[in-house]
């Protein structure tokens, strides 16, 4: 399979976890009786963030591996810590901004970033043994 097709099947498929998880989620604030916009803003933008983190953690990923085939294993091992750093720093900004705006609830915003784990974990235990 064509590791663009294969990368963005995996995307999809966070995508649609973090979107599940994210929605349990808010069903669980208004039980609680918590549940206001920043709530569901801040669910959404979680779940967009860490799947975007998660889509450019495999494209570092498939370039460190093209590399690595290519004998240049140092180049590799320094584009995945350079993704990772910019990853981080991104993100780190990007979430303060969302959270001093007041646009978004803390804990609904960062949560989802701990659903991907959860969401690859059951993704690979579903995938099929051919793949």
């Amino acid at each position: 399979m064509d590791f663009r097709k294969s990368l963005l099947i995996e995307t999809g498929s966070v995508l649609l976890g973090e979107a599940v998880c994210s929605a349990a989620m808010v069903g669980i604030f208004a039980l609680l009786g918590s549940y206001d916009t920043t709530v569901l803003l801040g669910a959404l933008f979680g779940a967009l963030i860490a799947t975007l983190n998660f889509f450019f953690m495999a494209i570092a990923a498939t370039i460190a591996s093209d590399k690595a085939v290519n004998q240049d294993v140092k180049g590799g091992e320094a584009t995945v810590r350079i993704s990772y750093i910019a990853r981080m720093v991104v993100m780190a900004v990007v979430l303060f901004a969302l959270v001093k705006s007041g646009l978004c609830n803390v804990f609904a915003l960062v949560l989802p970033l701990v659903f991907t784990r959860p969401v690859l974990t059951l993704i690979e235990f579903f995938r099929k043994g051919d793949d």
